[in-house]
């Protein structure tokens, strides 16, 4: 079991030139350093132990290597109707070996945008993406934590990955 109290410092905002571009892990060929420390098909659990989803991919940012949002799958059957919504990183509380832990309840979560790949696909939108009124600053803003592309954001020590 490990906590994310400690954190890293990351550089400074980003410009709107310099903006990174997320990435999925699964669709890459990127690997975890440590295949035991992979969240993928973990059970996630809200602040009171009660299941959210399961973590079904990783979005990485394409400058720094790191975990910026955990895709999230609940509901549906056999995936049919099954809703994808981003959490930011920053909320994971505690990993064990079946679940990962996040400061937030199931209601937060699940009132949250759904996650559209092919919005997040366009050049243009990814630029915007990342404004503070953006999809992403968005997400950040619904779950409370400042985003990572602004001035002083420390990033969680754990997980890293890639």
């Amino acid at each position: 079991m490990t906590d994310t109290n400690d954190r890293h410092d990351t550089p400074a905002a980003y410009d709107s030139d310099d903006t990174p571009t997320l990435f999925s892990l699964n669709d890459e060929s990127y690997d975890v350093k440590d295949p035991a420390e992979d969240v993928r098909n973990r059970t996630v659990v809200d602040r009171n132990g009660e299941e959210i989803g399961s973590i079904d991919d990783l979005l990485i940012d394409d400058r720094e290597h790191k975990v910026r949002f955990l895709r999230v799958t609940s509901g549906g059957f056999l995936g049919i109707g099954a809703k994808h919504r981003l959490i930011p990183v920053d909320a994971v509380t505690r990993i064990t070996e079946d679940t990962v832990s996040v400061d937030q309840t199931g209601e937060q979560v699940g009132s949250g945008p759904e996650y559209d790949p092919t919005v997040a696909s366009d050049e243009a939108w990814r630029k915007d993406a990342h404004r503070d009124d953006g999809y992403y600053g968005g997400l950040y803003k619904h779950y409370g934590y400042s985003p990572y592309w602004t001035p002083g954001y420390a990033y969680p020590a754990y997980p890293f990955y890639l």
